[in-house]
């Protein structure tokens, strides 16, 4: 295939959108792959659907070949499905609701689960249909508060979600892995760097669950990995390892000071250290009591809940989220500290809470025997060795502390170290969640009903052409890897003399019959904007077709490496067949 570039739909950019703050939403607008129509929304002009087309056949080859089969739903889905699994409350705000002319409730898919469950009990009711994987490409919508990054955080955006569906626990754990497995295949195949985490569950509920992570310094997710051993995890499923509780027996009594101006952890513990009280403090010691509300799905009421970490952590506000999910979390106001007197801002203590039904959770190092200062519930005024489960009994613990580098691995091997990564796929072992939602049954060899667990895998595949971009770029432009680029080979016609441009048609042409996709500039534009063109388009083999001609040669540049070689034009069409095809 020849694409020439005089008639191509296309409009390169200069300058960078002035909305863009990333690489792949910079380049990707700039070299005409993709154009916003509103706040997370985009088109996609003929280069960018090439790359995503492309993308989408390694998936679906991929997916094919470990035995998926694909089909195809609506976007447009009824509520009563969602209503069944508590999804459409669940889902809060994020969900787009719309009614039709007849008042009936309808939802923009954001995940199919319901929607696989209920085809699977329609179609098959005997222990011989299974195991089976479905898969489908779909698109997916969701109200994102804050849609950014250009497509890499959209609300309306292309997914790959298989299922699958088999009789046992032990035929789910072989169905994880061969979904596992494949994933590994296509993010081999797509060029990427990538890392395989621990992850929440979230929305889909169920039991194991693993993302994959394309390494990114612009990735909205935070993840850390040992320094000794392939333990890796997202923040928010990190576990933190709990002390061995003490004996309270031998601890001193706990005792209230006078502590005049120290509402925050640094200026108690300097209080504290010049108090005389023959012991040195650190933030460590100290525990703080976070505030917050909580609001059930469909619930019109918040609650307070209170959260105590250890005076030298924060609350990471995404752990916090994932930990009450789907309930809604906010911070207090101060009309929430009006309404509740006993809530003294800077000294709040644990037995005002408790005493005034608060939910007190407190971090997993807060153990039985540990001893901490805190707030006595009175302005000016702390508590030394407030002792856990003597002088005060928490009702469970809470992991959502701020997790750092340094922090011993949670599988006792080695520190942690972070890094940023984009959300390119996750896998879950859902269980029988939806299946008992739906009554998804099979009848066993001896007649009786066998309920059927799940496994969900979900691809997003219009990001991985932004996460690929946030891997593959430089100074000039895109870098695509073979795999993914909208044309194997971008020549350019670099001069007017109408020997050049006949010379540059056949070569063309040569490689077209090779099999080769080419793109052909043959604009009227000057050769520096043609290069310029070409660096930012980011094909990865640019051939130069321009006065070397005269001397029987063409300049091959590569992309990624911008080494640059002069081939004999009678051995150009083999040169660049074994570049593209290995």
């Amino acid at each position: 295939m020849i694409t020439r570039m005089s008639s191509l739909f296309l409009r390169t950019l200069r300058d960078d959108p002035a909305d863009a703050e990333v690489p792949s939403h910079k380049l990707l607008v700039r070299a005409g792959y993709v154009r916003r129509v509103a706040p997370g929304g985009y088109s996609w002009l003929p280069l960018g659907l090439r790359v995503l087309r492309r993308i989408e056949q390694i998936v679906r080859e991929e997916m094919d070949a470990m035995g998926g089969q694909e089909i195809q739903f609506p976007a447009l889905l009824p509520r009563e499905p969602y209503e069944a699994t508590n999804r459409w409350t669940e889902y809060g705000e994020s969900l787009f609701r719309l009614k039709d002319r007849r008042g009936a409730d309808y939802l923009l898919g954001p995940t199919h689960e319901e929607l696989f469950t209920l085809t699977v009990k329609g179609e098959y009711n005997s222990y011989r249909d299974f195991p089976v994987v479905l898969y489908q490409v779909q698109t997916k919508y969701r109200d994102e508060a804050r849609p950014r990054a250009g497509i890499l955080r959209g609300r309306e955006f292309l997914m790959k979600d298989s299922y699958s569906f088999d009789l046992s626990d032990e035929g789910l754990a072989e169905s994880y892995q061969r979904h596992r497995d494949t994933y590994i295949r296509i993010f081999d195949r797509l060029g990427l760097s990538y890392v395989i985490v621990s992850a929440m569950s979230g929305a889909m509920g169920g039991s194991a669950s693993e993302e994959f992570l394309a390494d990114a310094p612009t990735g909205e997710d935070t993840f850390v990995r040992s320094t000794e051993s392939d333990y890796a995890a997202n923040v928010e499923a990190v576990v933190t390892p709990a002390p061995p509780a003490r004996p309270v027996e031998d601890q001193p009594a706990a005792q209230v000071h006078h502590t005049p101006d120290t509402p925050t952890i640094e200026t108690l513990v300097n209080f504290l250290n010049a108090a005389g009280l023959d012991r040195t403090f650190t933030a460590a010691d100290t525990l703080k009591n976070v505030l917050v509300k909580v609001r059930a799905p469909g619930s019109d009421k918040a609650e307070l809940l209170a959260v105590a970490v250890p005076g030298d952590r924060e609350v990471d506000a995404k752990r916090l989220e994932a930990a009450v999910y789907p309930a809604e979390v906010a911070l207090l106001e101060e009309a929430d500290f009006t309404a509740n007197p006993f809530l003294v801002k800077g000294y709040i203590g644990p037995k005002a809470l408790q005493d005034n039904g608060v939910r007190y959770l407190v971090d997993p190092r807060v153990v039985t025997g540990t001893a901490w200062v805190t707030g006595a519930d009175k302005v000016d005024h702390h508590v030394v060795d407030l002792v856990c489960g003597r002088d005060f009994t928490p009702d469970g613990t809470i992991d959502v502390a701020d997790v750092r580098e340094g922090d011993p691995s949670p599988d006792g091997h080695g520190t942690l170290v972070a890094a940023r990564g984009i959300e390119i796929g996750h896998i879950f072992q859902l269980g029988r969640k939806f299946a008992d939602a739906f009554g998804l049954d099979a009848l066993g060899v001896d007649g009786k009903p066998i309920r059927i667990t799940m496994g969900s895998y979900g691809i997003g595949v219009s990001r991985l052409v932004a996460a690929i971009a946030e891997q593959s770029h430089d100074e000039h432009g895109l870098v695509w890897p073979r795999a993914v680029a909208p044309a194997d080979v971008h020549l350019v016609i670099a001069g007017k003399d109408e020997s050049i441009r006949e010379g540059a048609e056949r070569l063309a042409g040569q490689l077209d019959a090779a099999g080769l996709s080419v793109m052909l500039d043959d604009r009227t534009a000057t050769p520096g904007v043609k290069f310029a063109d070409a660096e930012l388009i980011g094909v990865p083999t640019i051939v130069v077709v321009g006065r070397g001609l005269a001397k029987g040669v063409v300049e091959v540049k590569d992309r990624a490496s911008g080494e640059r070689v002069e081939v004999a034009v009678d051995e150009a069409v083999a040169h660049l067949t074994g570049l593209v095809r290995g």
